[in-house]
């Protein structure tokens, strides 16, 4: 129903003349479906009566106590939410100290004054777009992550990393999408906005995660809800020892899986549910559970399912039990790429990074192939952290989908090479080395002057993009030979004439 035919059955509705009955059911809950219910002492603009008869004023007219009125109010919303259990009363405090003093009264009293301008009434209407509330968060959830240094690679991955793998394992409507170690939810909240731009309807899509730290885990609910997504669970504990994500007692099976799993740890066997899951044991020692996560995921994929996750680079080639990993993912024919990425993405870590592209359903062309894409020299250079730019997503992007092979940066590698003449190891730089060629030298142009020939000839391509023959650049001098141009600047000018 339209807001303008809503607004008119209210009028006509005979609960319109009995405000007793009207009382009624705005208290009730169930008349506010998905949407949250929100208590009369939680309200913005109405007032109530306390337990002694006494006369309590707005949220928006506190002047007295007002963090602690906060604490109480957050607290109610959780209450009349079964959604909200544990999200916000346990880790938002109003009255949290800053440095040795509480928030004053005051300082509270001005931002609800400004939040009571007109113009910041919280409806879309008012926003330059919809999602502008998660957007905001997101903003909040970054800046903190920047601040945190390595504490924030805990529980965020930079967007564009995130962007990267969701267009990588193309979501559509009526997936169901999981991720193991959700942190703050980034990989579950591109996934809807992706499905939304490529025109489907993004709340036919069933969000699933799950995260071992409880304050990352409410951050994560409370993404999900500023982005007005209601299609979501996440649960609260240790993906490797009990994950929580069950369909009929067993192992839930998706679509599409994605995660950054936290690089390099140790796990124990001892309290392990489900050990199915897991058809070889990393040493539980060493920081090796890497392998661990990835198994995990692959037992929560659908035959026909999609993954992509993101893996130190000793995965690929460290022996032991990972290389026992590493057969039965090629021998299982699994992996679609490894693709690796540029240094510093990360917060708070400069191990190296790949992405491990996974489908249980590779179609024949590719059976037994697996390609490599070495996109670590493609970024934007930052003063604290390296970038992807739009056009290093989608260049990766681009190579993956069509499966080109591109020189020194992407190629299709069979099984039998990996095996017979690597012995299963998966370094990225063994089958697509990208060191870029060295500089030809010429000893007799530095001692005696003069461009050598094959080097013009080797930039004459270049030259011809712009309409310019490089016979109008350079002149003989003497056999093989040419003239130094008189262009400052220009890359042959390192050989000085005698």
């Amino acid at each position: 129903m339209t807001a303008s035919a809503n607004n008119s059955a209210r009028k006509t509705s005979p609960t319109s003349k009995d405000p007793k009955l009207l009382k009624e059911l705005l208290e009730d809950k169930t008349s506010y479906g998905e949407t949250f219910f929100v208590p009369v002492r939680a309200r913005w603009h109405e007032s109530w009566t306390d337990e002694d008869g006494q006369l309590v004023p707005a949220l928006k007219d506190l002047k007295h106590d007002i963090g602690n009125m906060l604490n109480k109010a957050i607290a109610a919303i959780e209450e009349e939410n079964d959604a909200l259990a544990s999200v916000l009363k346990n880790n938002i405090d109003f009255n949290a100290i800053k440095g040795k003093t509480k928030i004053p009264d005051q300082k509270w009293k001005d931002l609800l004054d400004h939040f009571n301008q007109p113009q910041f009434v919280l409806v879309n209407d008012n926003f330059e777009f919809p999602d502008l509330l998660g957007a905001a968060y997101e903003y909040l959830i970054k800046f903190f992550a920047d601040s945190a240094g390595k504490k924030g690679g805990e529980f965020y991955t930079p967007a564009e990393v995130v962007r990267l793998l969701v267009q990588l394992t193309k979501p559509e409507a009526g997936n169901t999408v999981y991720d193991p170690t959700a942190g703050s939810g980034g990989f579950l909240i591109q996934s809807h906005q992706y499905i939304e731009e490529q025109g489907q309807n993004p709340n036919d899509l069933a969000l699933y995660g799950q995260d071992s730290n409880g304050t990352v885990w409410s951050i994560c609910i409370m993404n999900m809800i500023l982005h007005n997504i209601t299609r979501f669970t996440i649960e609260n504990g240790d993906t490797l020892e009990d994950p929580l994500i069950l369909e009929k007692g067993q192992i839930r099976k998706f679509d599409r899986v994605l995660a950054n799993p936290p690089f390099s740890q140790n796990y124990s066997r001892a309290n392990m549910k489900f050990t199915s899951r897991f058809r070889e044991w990393c040493p539980e020692t060493g920081k090796k559970a890497d392998l661990m996560f990835v198994q995990h995921m692959l037992a929560s994929l659908k035959t026909k399912g999609h993954m992509a996750t993101i893996m130190p680079h000793g995965v690929l080639f460290r022996g032991g039990k990972e290389k026992l990993v590493r057969e039965l993912f090629l021998n299982d024919d699994c992996l679609e790429a490894i693709i690796s990425l540029p240094p510093g993405l990360f917060y708070g870590t400069g191990i190296p990074a790949c992405v491990l592209v996974c489908n249980k359903n590779k179609p024949d062309e590719l059976k037994d192939k697996i390609l490599f894409i070495n996109a670590d020299r493609e970024f934007a250079e930052g003063k604290n952290q390296n970038k992807l730019r739009p056009e290093d997503i989608e260049k990766i992007d681009f190579v993956f989908t069509h499966k080109r092979e591109l020189p020194k940066y992407s190629r299709l590698v069979d099984k039998s090479e990996i095996v017979e003449k690597h012995d299963y190891n998966l370094n990225i730089r063994r089958y697509v080395d990208n060191t870029p060629d060295p500089e030809p030298e010429d000893v007799q142009a530095h001692l005696i002057g003069g461009i050598p020939e094959p080097e013009v000839d080797a930039l004459a391509s270049g030259c011809g993009k712009f309409g310019v023959s490089p016979d109008s650049i350079f002149q003989p001098e003497r056999p093989g030979y040419l003239a130094k141009p008189q262009l400052p600047g220009h890359p042959l000018q390192k050989y000085q004439s005698a």
